[in-house]
């Protein structure tokens, strides 16, 4: 709950929230670490090398502070690296530097400090002597604070400077009239013509069939688009460590031999002793916390908080009854109804007004201004109780509850502050009244109250026997070693009844795999030199045993054929799909052309360059371009379009009349490219880059 489930800590921690946001901003400079270590540097950009001690500290600080596993932490380090030593030789370049007063321009944006109302004055605006007092504080708290503060000052001029260059970039962007004329053209002139076309799709698959040594030679061509890092092709079969059926009915039996009474040997009579089974135990708390996997609960639940499953079952039973057993998710359950009482879930709605000073933080009124204000509002629902809801969504200062009218709903007694609690569990439905926490002033109305049960339940794990564990590892070792000498390893794993995944492309940082989920070791093992093609390993875990063949190796620098292969196949394809159809359609009319391919002439009326839309076939660009640069009433020659080969008639070309002017594209136009451009920017600097990546050899 947004204002009400905790209360928060005071301004007086404030040092101590800085220094964490200051930590936090780890894929910066941090504090330089000297020392012996590993001797090569992790990588190299444009000759400028990465200390590979340094990286790593770097890595461990991201990994605390940003709250993400470490390859995910290399990976954002490296990547943060590769762009300050681009971003920082461009700035050298320029001659940018970054003053005093535009440090605090960046200071006022960065929501530690424009989001804090310790930094704010009395209209909510950032106060620079408050921030200046906030760094004199920081310099006296210690070296080790001062210097971190230094080091995240640095990153705030970083900032600073990135947003220096990549305005001075975007401010120099310009579009000329004849470049917003011609976007202007492009949506509003429209052209009307006669096609014939033969579609690729007439042209079986295997008369155009296209080798992977073809696609490698189209990657080459276009080495820019399909551009990879080193790959690695995975064949893998899953064995879930899960329960059996022999499992599962060894705990049913054990759970309801807990129902019934049982005899048991006590060693101080020297007597045999009747234990009470669950459906009779008076000690209803002792017994569940003595045979349960899961403690008991002393909590009252309304009846839709119960499982779904036996929502019914459970909540309509009767004191002392007993449900079960039934499974809930990986346990055998049985509960036994304790007691049912009103009230003990309660729908509330509330208003809250805060003042300064409240722990409701962001106010600037006083507690006296906040309580004339509460009272007033009141009395206004007090008047007009079906108003709450509209009131409250307008007033309240909870944004936890504002959208939803002041509402919170299945309240249990004890969630709420002490007063708010009191109020709507000693109050009847319908009572609006006035209460007062350390949040601030609370209008509230009581909604609704619900009858809870309160179950006790015996619930046994479900878990892998011994027995079972052994059959799988047995399982597990033979397809190991029946692997290597097996003609079809996903074919022997399903017959042996794992789960299978066949081609699967890796990554070296990444660390999820279909179906199996973060597999980290394993990725790390298919990029380890000692790792060869068609090795195959064993790795068991928590979850099961896993079987991995390294199927293939590409450090080519190119994207794998088999994840481009849906890309760029229907491209040569259709080349190849173009060339035969072309054969058959002959003449140099669109009448000769129908008469010799047996297809239809069709007519597109009003298409423009910027919606080149041809009805039940699609977007046509190189079609409608076409048709647009050929003269009225004259034929095009054959087209190669995107879903079939054309020849076109124009027969109209209306151009859209001269404007005074055409800022409003002119605008337009700008702003796209603008938006684009630090994206651009980046990926020009990279691809233009000597970009040296050491990591798989040094920290993998």
């Amino acid at each position: 709950m947004a204002v009400l489930s905790k209360i928060r800590q005071k301004s007086a921690l404030l040092i101590a929230v800085i220094g964490i946001a200051l930590l936090a901003f780890v894929i910066g400079d941090v504090v330089r670490s000297t020392g012996g270590g590993l001797s090569r540097n992790v990588g190299s950009i444009n000759g400028e090398e990465i200390n590979t001690q340094e990286f790593l500290h770097k890595v461990a600080q991201a990994e605390k502070n940003g709250q993400m596993s470490n390859t995910q932490a290399s990976v954002a380090v490296w990547n943060s690296e590769v762009n300050n030593i681009l971003l920082t030789t461009e700035f050298e370049k320029l001659g940018l530097r970054i003053g005093k007063d535009q440090l605090v321009n960046v200071v006022k944006n960065n929501p530690n400090f424009a989001n804090n109302p310790e930094f704010l004055n009395q209209l909510g605006q950032f106060d620079v002597n408050k921030f200046n007092q906030f760094v004199l504080m920081m310099k006296q708290a210690g070296q080790e604070q001062w210097n971190a503060w230094l080091a995240y000052e640095k990153e705030l001029e970083k900032v600073g400077l990135e947003q220096m260059y990549f305005s001075l970039i975007q401010g120099g962007i310009y579009t000329t009239q004849t470049e917003a004329k011609a976007s202007y053209l492009a949506d509003n002139s429209k052209v009307s013509f006669d096609y014939v076309t033969v579609p690729y799709s007439t042209v079986n698959n295997e008369e155009a069939a296209v080798s992977d040594a073809a696609i490698i030679d189209y990657m080459k061509k276009h080495e820019n688009r399909f551009k990879s890092e080193t790959t690695r092709e995975l064949q893998y079969a899953f064995l879930a460590s899960k329960p059996s059926d022999s499992d599962k009915d060894a705990v049913k039996e054990t759970i309801e031999s807990l129902l019934q009474p049982r005899v048991q040997y006590n060693a101080e009579t020297k007597k045999n002793d009747t234990i009470p089974g669950f459906k009779t135990i008076k000690d209803v708390e002792s017994f569940v916390n003595a045979n349960s996997d899961i403690k008991f609960d002393s909590l009252y639940y309304a009846k839709k908080d119960l499982p779904l499953e036996y929502q019914e079952e459970l909540f309509n039973l009767q004191p002392g009854q007993v449900f079960g057993p039934y499974v809930m998710g990986d346990y055998y359950c049985v509960s036994r109804l304790l007691d049912k009482k009103p009230g003990q879930r309660v729908d509330a709605a509330h208003i809250l007004i805060t003042y300064a000073g409240s722990a409701a933080p962001g106010s600037t009124r006083t507690k006296e201004e906040a309580k004339a204000k509460a009272e007033e509002i009141l009395k206004k629902v007090q008047e007009a109780p079906a108003t709450f809801a509209a009131v409250a969504t307008v007033e309240t200062e909870d944004p936890g509850s504002k959208n939803n009218g002041g509402k919170y709903e299945d309240i249990p007694n004890g969630q709420m502050v002490k007063p708010f609690n009191d109020f709507i569990f000693n109050n009847p439905v319908g009572k609006i009244g006035l209460v007062e926490t350390d949040f601030g002033y609370h209008v509230i109305q009581v909604i609704n109250k619900k009858e809870g049960a309160k179950l006790a339940t015996v619930a046994l794990k479900i878990e892998v026997s011994d027995a079972t564990a052994d059959e799988l590892f047995t399982k597990a070792t033979t397809l190991e070693q029946d692997a290597a000498s097996a003609n079809d390893f996903i074919m022997t794993a399903k017959g042996l009844g794992f789960d299978t995944q066949n081609d699967v492309t890796v990554r070296p940082f990444e660390e999820f795999l279909p179906g199996v989920g973060n597999q980290r070791s394993i990725v790390a093992w298919a990029f380890n030199k000692d790792t060869k093609d068609g090795t195959i390993k064993r790795f068991d875990n928590a979850d099961g045993h896993i079987i991995v063949k390294l199927k293939s190796k590409n450090d080519t620098g190119l994207m794998p054929i088999e994840e481009v292969k849906p890309f760029i196949e229907p491209i040569l394809m259709n080349e190849k799909k173009a060339q035969i159809i072309k054969q058959k359609m002959t003449g140099k009319t669109i009448e000769e052309v129908s008469a010799n391919s047996k297809a239809s002439i069709a007519s597109v009326s009003e298409v423009s360059l910027n919606a080149p839309l041809i009805t039940n076939i699609g977007n046509e660009p190189l079609v409608v371009g076409t048709a647009f640069a050929t003269a009225v009433n004259q034929n095009s020659n054959l087209i190669d379009g995107a879903k079939g080969v054309y020849m076109v008639k124009t027969k109209n070309v209306a151009n859209a009349p001269e404007l005074p002017n055409y800022n409003s594209y002119k605008a337009k136009v700008e702003n796209g490219v603008r938006n684009m451009a630090q994206m651009r920017v980046m990926k020009a600097l990279k691809d233009n880059a000597k970009i040296k990546d050491n990591r798989i050899g040094v920290i993998q």
